[in-house]
């Protein structure tokens, strides 16, 4: 067994088929089929089971894929010990919202960097989450707290929600646009005040960007809830009511469990409480 036969067990598992593996790592889905056949030979258990098309872990993939995170880890921190005389060193990568990233981290990500030169950020902030139990990512800062899963979970912060209504739009007696989330939100401090108040079921916009929403507001012709990231000048409008809500939006840190006591990815957990911090304290 060496390092290609672990990596080609992990492709696998990620994409769940043969050729899915093939095209993560260059290789032919004849050669995938090969090497797994080989490697579950050589070790006399079965890796994967075949269910609807799908290749799925069995138990004693689980348990191998456990010490391949763990070799991964040790090859990383190998391969950045050139940097090691420039302090903490090695890649993090982060996965983040788009308007957290953009709005929070982004602007001071650059003095960051030059502070700690061994470092390496890579935001991972695709529309979709990535699957951090398969460890896409080292890192995730989510705006819902996940039920359950193999790594540690924390509060990053609370942020305050404000709802902007048009002030001219409202006194001349028009119905403003009503802008509401997916039902998929329907458990988040924005839904339940939309709900409270009869917006919900009046909303003609439905996202789950916020970046749509404050466009929206910027019109002066539509109500929504944003977080204070991205408020910006809106706050100051004098043509916008901003009130704040009383619950506020919670940010919620995901670690990957063997990261935990990692010398890069503390740093990179350090630096982003204290922004988010800093924000709480303005």
């Amino acid at each position: 067994m060496d390092w290609d036969d672990l990596r080609i067990i992990a492709a696998i598992r990620d994409s769940g088929t043969f050729a899915g593996a093939g095209i993560r790592l260059g290789m032919d889905e004849t050669t995938i089929s090969r090497r797994l056949a080989r490697l579950q030979k050589t070790l006399g258990v079965t890796l994967f089971a075949a269910t609807d098309g799908v290749r799925r872990p069995t138990a004693h993939c689980e348990s191998i894929l456990d010490h391949v995170q763990e070799i991964a880890r040790h090859v990383a921190e190998i391969g950045a010990l050139g940097n090691a005389a420039r302090g903490v060193a090695g890649r993090i990568r982060l996965a983040t919202t788009n308007s957290l990233a953009e709005e929070i981290l982004a602007p001071k990500s650059a003095e960051f960097l030059v502070r700690n030169p061994g470092l390496t950020l890579q935001f991972l902030t695709s529309g979709q989450n990535v699957n951090f139990a398969r460890w896409e990512a080292d890192l995730a800062v989510r705006l819902r707290k996940p039920e359950k899963g193999n790594f540690t979970i924390t509060k990053l912060a609370d942020v305050r929600l404000y709802l902007f209504e048009p002030r001219e739009t409202i006194d001349a007696g028009e119905e403003p646009v009503i802008c509401g989330y997916p039902d998929e939100f329907d458990n988040t401090a924005e839904t339940a005040f939309l709900k409270a108040q009869g917006l919900k079921a009046r909303s003609r916009c439905i996202t789950d960007n916020v970046r749509v929403i404050r466009k929206l507001v910027q019109s002066h012709q539509a109500v929504g809830i944003l977080p204070e990231h991205v408020c910006g000048a809106l706050l100051a409008d004098r043509s916008l009511r901003a009130t704040l809500l009383p619950r506020r939006l919670e940010v919620w840190l995901l670690v990957q469990n063997h990261l935990k006591r990692n010398p890069a990815s503390r740093v990179v957990i350090d630096w982003m409480r204290g922004l988010f911090d800093e924000m709480a304290a303005n």
